[in-house]
């Protein structure tokens, strides 16, 4: 499925091709919460890098989050780098070198309708801030941190491939 997205003063535009365009997986931590102030988490695809097609890309900016492991109390740089519009701070996607195949846009950022999921995962939810609510349906998984199925095999599992 092709997505297409844009910032909201539509200074950066951009678009990918996606084989896993359900927009399930709910994260709860202080980075994703933070940086794209979406009602105390966000959404994000998963596309292929390799097709990612970018108008704007002068307006583009990278942040790299420092963020400190819960086990040893040692800060480090996150690998993570979230995509921002300069002009306007939407956050529209992020890309990370350990899987460079792939560009994970926000679900808020994409223009094209998106598919429904019938599930969703919430991750992260041990960093949600305490007066974000966890609404659950029936078939909802919830994680303290991070799920052990990904992505693919979400889509994989529900028959859900485009």
């Amino acid at each position: 499925m092709k997505l297409e997205g844009s910032c909201h003063c539509r200074s950066v535009k951009f678009s990918l091709q996606s084989q896993y365009p359900y927009p399930f997986n709910i994260c709860y931590c202080s980075i994703c919460r933070k940086t794209a102030g979406s009602g105390g988490y966000a959404i994000n695809l998963s596309g292929d890098a390799a097709t990612l097609e970018v108008q704007g890309r002068e307006n583009l900016s990278v942040y790299q989050a420092t963020r400190t492991d819960t086990k040893t109390g040692i800060e480090a740089s996150s690998t993570l780098e979230r995509n921002f519009c300069r002009v306007c701070g939407s956050h529209l996607w992020c890309w990370d070198a350990r899987w460079p195949d792939f560009i994970h846009p926000h679900a808020g950022a994409i223009d094209t309708a998106l598919p429904e999921p019938p599930e969703h995962t919430h991750l992260m939810v041990g960093s949600r801030a305490p007066w974000v609510p966890v609404t659950l349906s029936e078939k909802d998984q919830q994680f303290e941190e991070y799920p052990t199925e990904s992505i693919a095999d979400w889509h994989a599992r529900l028959n859900l491939t485009r």
